[in-house]
């Protein structure tokens, strides 16, 4: 092993371990040879307090009281005097593949869900009617609300929440979903 260190890694181990504003000759006279207590926040360079950065968005409209950008997506779920069940469901991801994937792999899919277009919720709902349900698709977020059940769940990728398919098989009672997810990298992964 080679512990060779420039002038520039032994100064920056120096400044690791001793305080910004600690003088060279305070070093000697700790009894611990200058050691300081070192906590995680000391971490980095050194925390500057700048107000200045601070942006407040004020309103537009003077009636209103917070901005719409403020309040996260699907908050209006969140009702914990609500005593309506949650339902039973699963988040599937789904790939598009076709014979020269799955038995030549000449594309480079995996079984990865970076790798997968769709997303697909499946919502039991026994004792439901298709009439009977609300359901409300956003970016981030699918909301599902009937008489007996109230879903809000958060979706763990964007979603095209303008494009979508649901189907309700009556049969078994579930709500099956199916969102195109939307990601910055997806015209890599897709290529």
């Amino acid at each position: 092993m080679d512990f060779t260190f420039s002038v520039n890694q032994l100064q920056a181990l120096s400044n690791l371990l001793t305080h910004p504003e600690q003088e060279e000759g305070e070093l000697e006279e700790r009894p611990d040879g200058g050691a300081i207590a070192l906590q995680p926040g000391h971490i980095g360079p050194p925390k500057r307090l700048n107000h200045t950065d601070c942006s407040i968005v004020e309103p537009t409209d003077v009636k209103t009281i917070w901005v719409e950008d403020d309040v996260p997506e699907g908050s209006e779920y969140e009702d914990i005097w609500d005593t309506r069940q949650q339902p039973e469901y699963e988040v599937l991801f789904k790939q598009r593949v076709g014979t020269e994937d799955v038995f030549l792999g000449m594309s480079r899919k995996d079984g990865s869900t970076a790798c997968c277009e769709d997303m697909v919720i499946r919502i039991n709902l026994p004792g439901c009617k298709s009439a009977d349900l609300t359901l409300d698709v956003k970016e981030r977020f699918l909301g599902l609300r009937s008489s007996v059940y109230k879903l809000g769940l958060h979706l763990p990728h964007p979603v095209d929440s303008k494009n979508g398919k649901a189907e309700f098989h009556a049969d078994s009672h579930t709500l099956q979903v199916t969102l195109t997810m939307k990601r910055d990298f997806d015209f890599i992964n897709f290529a």
